[in-house]
């Protein structure tokens, strides 16, 4: 759908669930990447058992927080996980990715997975995952969407001030 607006510049996906809280923007950290690497999408290690909620992804480090990625797993069975280095919600992407995309036959869900599309351009060798730095809020979650709220309103002293009380008010009881 973005094709004919992206054209042909290199362009960031992020998805609207995933909340990144970080001194340096995700996106930002992403470009930078990109700018020496190529393709990059954001990585966090979770834990082992909970790497089914996630795609993941197979790869070596070649940096502090850099990997180079081999292989992409969407949401993989239990205890079949490649690593536990899960994909977040934000990629920064070359436009060729959506020729890949037109040649990809739907997966999980039926649908048109971008992390299919993302195995190719792995499996071409230029795809690059990043331990993005911040404080991640799923805010696709019911727990880290009201986590995610208390967070950015505890930032901001105007509120901070009156949540603390009702905070501790509702711990005590």
């Amino acid at each position: 759908m973005a094709k004919r607006y992206v054209g042909d510049e290199p362009f960031a996906v992020l998805l609207g669930d995933v909340i990144i809280d970080a001194k340096v923007p995700c996106t930002k950290q992403l470009i930078d990447v990109y700018e020496t690497h190529g393709p990059v999408i954001a990585l966090l290690a979770v834990p082992e058992d909970r790497t089914q909620h996630y795609g993941v992804i197979s790869g070596k480090k070649v940096g502090d927080r850099l990997y180079h990625v081999d292989k992409l797993v969407e949401k993989p069975a239990p205890g079949t996980a490649p690593s536990n280095l899960s994909v977040l919600g934000r990629y920064v992407l070359p436009p060729s990715i959506f020729e890949i995309l037109e040649r990809t036959k739907p997966g999980k869900g039926g649908e048109i997975q971008l992390t299919d599309a993302l195995d190719v351009l792995a499996s071409q060798g230029s795809l690059h995952g990043l331990e993005t730095e911040g404080n991640l809020y799923d805010a696709g979650d019911r727990v880290g969407f009201i986590e995610a709220t208390v967070a950015y309103a505890l930032k901001r002293p105007e509120l901070a001030k009156e949540l603390r009380p009702v905070l501790k008010r509702l711990l005590a009881s």
